[in-house]
């Protein structure tokens, strides 16, 4: 099934990180002591960082080292999270990626699946407003494979501060809105963390966009700058064939607006309440036009039932 987001998952495997409180002069030490790489410039929260190259054979299990303990919320596996963060190879002094650069904080939802193993079970049980540093294995990296600039087998080093944490509900809630246009999908309106049932007429489809409400919530309204935490089944109108399904893994999917490229799931959104049940069906030119996307032929109209159920 296609997924609109979400980065490619390395094996699931069963290791308990291991996390230590400290304060930034310690920490560095520790770090330098061990082999680790330590944080050399931009030690405060907030501040791009740059890392040391590490010293000698990395660790073989995750480590989880505290460099600066915030004061919110532990995370937990199901909270919506934005973090700042920076990627290095063990053996490397240069990154391979940071979202500080871009100055665009990265969303995702932990323990849904959405990143390495590592940042999943290493950012488990830190406090919002922390900056902690990750040393990820190769298993719970990208393993064999690699991934862009990273070698096959790499020990990765992050060091990542998180930002805020939401909790998110397992499913919409609201009043219950009329489904009288018999031209148009029906979408179940059971709450039950289930997927909603999608059920489409025999006849044409709608040649403008159509983003109802199902079930109306009192959230606040979602705008283009959001990021926001859904879950949704999407199908495509002729034949009415699933295409894609969050609810069947379990696993939500979280994703900043301004960066879907699927216009009519962009401007449907927009403006709909978070704690929403919406109804959206987008014609081809707001979809993928003349392009076939892997089980989705060309000139395709689709249709979502999406439940906003936070924005981070």
């Amino acid at each position: 099934m296609r997924r609109i987001a979400g980065l490619l998952l390395a094996p699931l495997l069963l290791l308990s990180a291991v996390a230590c409180g400290s304060d930034d002069k310690a920490s560095d030490s520790a770090s330098s002591k061990n082999g680790v790489p330590a944080i050399t410039a931009g030690a405060k929260f907030g501040e791009k960082p740059t890392l040391s190259k590490g010293k000698g054979g990395p660790p073989k299990e995750l480590k989880t080292d505290v460099i600066s303990e915030g004061d919110g919320a532990k995370l937990k596996n199901g909270d919506a999270i934005q973090v700042n963060y920076l990627g290095q190879a063990w053996d490397s002094t240069k990154p391979f990626d940071n979202s500080f650069d871009r100055k665009q904080p990265f969303d995702l939802t932990l323990g849904a699946g959405m990143v390495i193993q590592g940042w999943d079970k290493g950012l488990v049980g830190q406090k919002v407003g922390s900056r902690v540093e990750l040393v990820i294995p190769p298993e719970l990296g990208y393993g064999e494979q690699g991934q862009g600039d990273i070698k096959p087998n790499a020990t990765l080093v992050f060091v990542v501060d998180i930002l805020k944490a939401t909790q998110i509900p397992a499913s919409a809630k609201g009043t219950e809105v009329a489904q009288d246009n018999a031209d148009l999908p029906k979408v179940g309106v059971k709450t039950d963390g289930k997927a909603p049932t999608v059920t489409i007429p025999k006849g044409d489809p709608p040649k403008k966009l159509v983003s109802n409400y199902v079930l109306e919530s009192d959230g606040e309204v979602v705008k283009e700058s959001d990021s926001v935490v859904v879950n949704y089944v999407g199908m495509i109108w002729k034949g009415a064939k699933e295409f894609d399904n969050t609810y069947t893994t379990g696993k939500t999917q979280t994703f900043p607006l301004s960066q879907v490229t699927l216009k009519g799931l962009k401007n449907g959104l927009v403006d709909k309440k978070v704690g929403s049940r919406v109804l959206l069906v987008i014609p081809p030119d707001q979809a993928f036009g003349d392009q076939q996307q892997q089980a989705i032929p060309k000139n395709s109209t689709l249709v979502f039932a999406v439940d906003i159920l936070a924005k981070v």
